[in-house]
């Protein structure tokens, strides 16, 4: 921790259960509590969740590329909302780094470096990256010579000091820790086999709700309608609409996990497969289908309280030239009693069926098994040699990272604890935060308040939804303070596109608002306007939502995605009035 306070560019890395995702919580609290924002990304929107941060493709704003090109980074630099977003930027987290791959992680340091206008690898911003290379590599193209972000030069340049910790704190049963660090040293012995044994369709306790994690899609997709047809009531049928090539299409759907028939029911357990900050979910949220509405739109209740009605999303194939190419609208929900080995990375459960019987990538086992508390919670449906093994190149890689993180923690004691608070005074003042005892003290205390009121509010809210304002309260209180978005969002510990909904759900309840220095300058108020009256002239049904409104996203398009959707936001609220 001390480490990371210094402003060092940190790799964090260590078995499965370690307290990774602990520490960085405990980093990012010490951040917020000085005044400072940072950024926490991850390949998958499920990893990204873990830690309240967004997925790498989202907040670099470059859809489903892995590998940005110069052509495409000139276009990126026209995006105006990313000038801004890099601008705040000083240490970028990101989490299960395991999964970026080589293309995607230099892309990044491009892109920030440009942004930055910086040569420094990231452009000179605190890097912190955690996760752990025994779990699930990213996807691979044959022939690849580098398949992890380690492999690339730029992992050298920038200068990461290694913190390798050791002490397991999600499993507590020494029989599965001895197992995972079997597997770790690629030495499974005869008696953790015959263990795993003693686990083969054993009866779980009736305390354990089991999660059902498979290899294959496949098997996923199995189950998932099995458990659908037992629901009683009949399914709606959700078809895609697809525009482009047959060929351009299938891309599309190859490279998401979006579905072209969609087949749900009241009841389903659901995951949401799509990144929608207005809306209030990501790609990797969990939930049931509790309901549809008169439109037939499916209303998802998450595991956090909230409930959401589901509208189709666009999926889109772009050439360089962001000209669309394809394009695939659907409802962005798939089922979810059975996940993807791959899905569940980063989850800690009490209990698991696991079918390890097609393992076909090394470290699905590793991946799968570390998911469980203890081996009470084992239910083993099956398991092949590949499921216990670990590639080569990762066990000499991280034999280097325990040497280093030695040494690292051998020279970090060499200096004295004065000579520690001076170099994290002084970084905290160079990224813009604050080392004043009082106004740490104010920061601890809004956060812990926000805290307090929004678990009152969920609390109350799951069995008085309607008639409970207290949410919006709070946020109508901070803006008769004058308080902009950014602030109220920090404050309260909320995206700023939740903070946009409420102000829109008290200007549609009738209430007094205050919000005129919320105005956007009258350049984007014009500019917004403008887009809008072409949109309606050249009346693009996927301009469109179910109820007529106008997509946010045909407006970003038109604006040529150089005013953010925040800004938007605002600027309709200001038109409509």
């Amino acid at each position: 921790m001390g480490i990371l306070k210094a402003g060092r560019n940190v790799f964090l890395t260590g078995s499965a259960g370690t307290g990774k995702t602990y520490l960085l919580n405990q980093y990012i609290a010490y951040l917020k509590e000085r005044g400072v924002k940072p950024a926490i990304v991850a390949p998958t929107g499920i990893a990204a969740s873990h830690l309240g941060g967004i997925t790498i493709h989202s907040f670099f704003g470059i859809g489903i590329i892995e590998t940005v090109s110069d052509e495409y980074l000139k276009q990126l630099y026209y995006r105006r909302f990313l000038h801004n977003r890099f601008k705040k930027l000083q240490t970028l987290i990101i989490d299960e780094v395991s999964m970026v791959s080589p293309g995607l992680f230099i892309s990044m340091d491009k892109i920030l470096r440009t942004f930055k206008h910086s040569s420094k690898p990231f452009g000179g911003i605190q890097l912190i990256l955690s996760g752990d290379f025994f779990q699930l590599p990213p996807i691979s193209s044959n022939g690849e010579s580098e398949r992890f972000a380690w492999q690339t030069d730029l992992w050298e340049k920038s200068n990461l000091k290694v913190c390798y910790l050791e002490e397991k704190f999600r499993q507590d049963d020494p029989i599965l820790i001895n197992i995972l660090d079997e597997i770790r040293a690629n030495n499974v012995s005869e008696k953790s086999i015959n263990i795993f044994h003693t686990c083969y369709r054993k009866k779980l306790s009736e305390k354990f709700q089991a999660t059902r994690l498979y290899t294959h899609n496949l098997d996923v997709n199995r189950i998932n309608e099995n458990e659908l047809n037992k629901l009683p009531s009949s399914p709606k049928i959700f078809q895609s609409r697809n525009k482009g090539s047959r060929k351009n299409i299938e891309k599309i759907f190859n490279s998401s996990l979006v579905q072209e028939k969609l087949k749900l029911k009241k009841g389903a357990a659901v995951i949401f497969i799509k990144n929608n900050f207005e809306k209030g979910y990501i790609n990797g949220t969990l939930g049931q289908l509790v309901n549809f509405t008169k439109e037939n739109l499916p209303v998802v209740e998450t595991f956090s309280g909230r409930r959401i009605v589901v509208e189709p999303e666009n999926w889109l194939m772009e050439d360089d030239q962001e000209n669309i190419k394809a394009s695939v609208k659907q409802i962005p929900l798939r089922l979810a009693w059975a996940l993807t080995v791959h899905k569940s990375q980063g989850m800690t459960l009490d209990a698991a069926e696991i079918d390890l019987s097609k393992t076909f990538e090394v470290g699905q086992g590793y991946v799968a098994l570390s998911r469980i508390k203890s081996i009470d919670g084992l239910y083993l449906m099956g398991l092949n040699e590949t499921a216990l093994q670990v590639d080569e190149r990762v066990l000499v890689f991280d034999k280097k990272m325990q040497e280093f993180s030695a040494l690292n923690a051998s020279k970090w004691q060499s200096f004295s604890q004065e000579e520690i608070e001076i170099m994290q005074k002084e970084f905290i003042l160079s990224i813009g935060g604050t080392i004043n005892k009082k106004e740490i003290e104010k920061h601890k205390k809004e956060i812990i308040n926000e805290k307090k009121k929004r678990k009152e509010f969920f609390s109350q809210n799951k069995t008085q939804p309607s008639k409970n304002y207290g949410t919006l309260n709070i946020t109508k209180n901070l803006l008769a303070k004058k308080k902009n978005i950014a602030e109220i969002a920090d404050i309260r510990g909320l995206s700023e596109g939740t903070i946009i909904g409420h102000i829109q759900k008290m200007i549609k309840l009738g209430l007094d608002v205050e919000k005129d220095h919320l105005k956007p300058k009258e350049k984007i108020l014009k500019a917004v306007a403008q887009a809008i009256s072409e949109i309606k002239k050249r009346n693009n049904p996927d301009d469109f939502l179910e109820s007529g409104q106008i997509r946010l996203r045909a407006i970003f398009e038109k604006l040529n995605q150089e005013v953010s959707y925040n800004d938007i936001h605002l600027a309709l609220l200001f038109l409509k009035s």
